[in-house]
């Protein structure tokens, strides 16, 4: 993480020590022995961790080659409180790019929003129309019934005098 931000590895861990409460256990986590013993027999060094950039969690050792502590290791969430509280250049363009994409989803959320509103909206006027066709298409019935009844009247068979003309 270090290497990744630009910084070395106690000015790290400085700015971890000295925001301690910003890296609850689902941001950052002591490593065990067993789990460090393990990452060791893995043959993995500090320099292969910093070569690969997909690795998902960044292991912190000391940059003089051994431990004194277990390293830490941090989440997602973590590398993101990291952005924040380590002062580099790349630190800090990465925590403006984290803080921009925030706002850019936030925006998107809100145009979703937007659009369920809109969508409600439409279906009730659809509701309206719908009311509102039904009125006219009732109405038209009325209209076509009454014409049938004035031709059934002029069709009808006459009773009574017939007048020759």
């Amino acid at each position: 993480m270090a290497s990744l931000y630009e910084v070395e590895t106690r000015v790290l861990n400085q700015a971890v020590k000295r925001n301690i409460k910003r890296f609850p256990e689902d941001f950052m986590f002591q490593l065990t022995s067993a789990e460090f013993e393990m990452i060791n027999q893995g043959a993995l060094s500090q320099m292969v961790i910093k070569d690969q950039p997909n690795l998902k969690s960044q292991i912190v050792t000391s940059s003089w080659g051994g431990t004194r502590k277990l390293p830490y290791a941090f989440t997602e969430h973590g590398v993101t409180m990291l952005s924040g509280v380590v002062n580099s250049d790349k630190a800090i363009n990465m925590n403006i790019a984290i803080m921009r994409a925030f706002v850019d989803v936030r925006k998107i959320l809100l145009k979703q929003s937007n659009l369920n509103e809109q969508l409600t909206e439409i279906k009730e006027r659809i509701g309206e129309h719908d009311v509102q066709l039904n009125e006219l298409y009732d109405a038209m019935e009325n209209l076509i019934d009454e014409k049938i009844a004035q031709i059934k009247w002029k069709d009808r068979e006459r009773i009574g005098f017939k007048i020759k003309e």
